[in-house]
């Protein structure tokens, strides 16, 4: 587990650099900031905010079909927990050779301005600080902003660049005639604020957020935090990179929650499903973790507990390590399907925020029943370990085989060593099963808020945790007590 954690640190940090050495170099020579430089500048212990910037280092900074992806997904937290948005701004806009797949579609690039025109209707802070190019519909980003900030001969905002405004009109103008900080501050209204470089942009933006009027309403019992009663590195050999191999969930749990307290619900009922309260940094949590494959018990455990949590107004942790529900003739003549739909229905009506954690496998239907991405938890944790299919790459090739046999049996075909080898049936010289891992296919972009180390685990959760209660929690569940009107579900 540790290999895959360095082999994940290693990775971040490369990715940390940006674009090339020499586009770094060059974009430094400008009087710029690198992305992660702005981002460091800006940041305090202050107002919690959502912040967007674009990495000019990396081919200008325009959109890929998941750039786009990525700044939605960012919107959506800021919606959801209702969070001021900063947006710095230094991008070419689409990256043309990729429109097909970036601009027509319901969740493409038109999306970031509809959800820029939702937030302003929801009273969500947004300001944009442009830093560098912001052209075509990226110039929309501070257009619609609350407030926006533009930096002197290096900002500009136009919907056509000079090369489009001469093949239009004609017209030969330079960028900064165009667009620049002394048109949109001086003569059309379109910037806010001048700003002379980078760092001034900045300080620009921390005076703003800082008369945002922001403010922490807590309505919830905060306890004291605790250190667990035993040491988190630990969970390094409790969960392992071997998947099959089995691990109680309470041993993990132990190792995250406050003073490892853990009161368990139901504690010797469904026992393939570890359900209680506990506290992490103080704050409440429900904790539903996997301990096997589910039961009829299990899920119907699961969907009661699921229950409670939403009539108190505590959050759900799920803790996913499940291969899924039982399968077999018996548990199928039991209603395993009904029961198992009942503990699906809960998790989707939840109407409390839902975070998941993926500490081992996630497969099939387990993935809906613990809160898999399709079910809207509102953050989504991989370990290094997680692997996320629709089933293991043993049963994969089981099915895939019996299949091809029945199908070759019926055109009158012989299945021969060579053809089980291609399923994956039978591997020479091995007998490791071909494992499909789905959670890592870059079009899955949403399935992955982070890859979370172990021990790094209980302060994620407990800033998210404060964000839920001071920005959801008080708005929302306040309503809840109050019953003034009916509230938002949240799923």
């Amino acid at each position: 587990m540790k290999v895959l954690v360095n082999q994940l640190h290693e990775r971040a940090q490369k990715i940390r650099l940006g674009g090339s050495e020499k586009a770094r170099e060059r974009h430094v020579s400008r009087g710029k900031l690198l992305a992660r430089e702005r981002v460091d500048s800006l940041i305090d212990p202050g107002v919690e905010c959502i912040i967007v910037a674009n990495d000019a280092t990396i081919k200008g900074g325009t959109y890929y079909p998941v750039t786009v992806k990525k700044h939605l997904r960012a919107q959506e937290i800021a919606m959801q927990n209702r969070l001021p948005c900063i947006y710095l701004v230094d991008s070419g806009g689409a990256n043309l050779p990729w429109q097909a797949e970036i601009f027509p579609d319901r969740d493409h690039f038109g999306r970031i301005f509809y959800n820029q025109a939702i937030m302003s209707s929801q009273n969500i802070a947004q300001i944009a600080v442009v830093m560098g190019s912001c052209t075509a519909g990226g110039a929309y980003v501070p257009a619609m902003a609350d407030e926006n900030i533009i930096v002197r001969r290096q900002g500009t905002i136009f919907l056509g660049g000079p090369p489009l405004v001469k093949a239009a009109t004609g017209e030969e103008v330079s960028a900064e005639d165009l667009g620049g900080a002394d048109l949109h501050c001086r003569k059309s209204g379109v910037s806010d604020y001048y700003a002379l470089d980078d760092t001034h942009a900045l300080h620009i933006t921390r005076k703003i957020v800082r008369n945002l009027n922001y403010q922490k309403k807590l309505d919830v019992s905060i306890e004291p935090s605790e250190d667990p009663l035993f040491p988190a590195d630990e969970l390094y050999g409790i969960v392992g990179t071997n998947l099959k191999r089995n691990f109680d969930i309470r041993e993990v749990i132990a190792r995250i929650v406050d003073g490892s307290r853990f009161n368990e619900f139901k504690a010797l009922y469904g026992d393939t499903l570890v359900t209680g309260f506990a506290r992490i940094f103080g704050y409440p949590v429900g904790i539903i973790g996997n301990n096997g494959v589910l039961f009829s018990e299990s899920a119907k455990k699961g969907a009661h507990f699921i229950q409670l949590c939403c009539q108190r107004n505590i959050p759900l942790l799920f803790l996913q390590n499940i291969t899924g529900f039982m399968v077999g003739r018996d548990y199928e003549a039991e209603g395993i399907a009904k029961d198992g739909a009942k503990m699906v229905a809960a998790v989707a009506c939840a109407n409390v925020p839902k975070i998941t954690v993926i500490i081992g496998g996630s497969y099939g239907a387990g993935n809906y029943g613990m809160c898999g991405r399709a079910y809207s938890p509102r953050f989504l944790y991989l370990w290094p370990n997680a692997r996320v299919s629709v089933m293991g790459g043993e049963q994969a090739a089981n099915v895939l085989a019996t299949v091809a046999k029945d199908q070759r049996a019926r055109e009158g075909k012989q299945v021969n060593a060579v053809f089980s080898v291609s399923l994956g049936l039978a591997e020479p010289g091995s007998s490791a099963p071909r494992t499909p891992q789905c959670s890592r296919i870059r079009a899955w972009l949403h399935l992955e808020d982070a890859d979370c180390q172990q021990f790094g685990l209980p302060y994620a959760l407990s800033l998210l945790l404060e964000l839920l209660y001071w920005r959801l929690l008080v708005v929302i569940f306040q309503n809840f007590q109050e019953n003034t009107r009916e509230t938002q579900t949240l799923v």
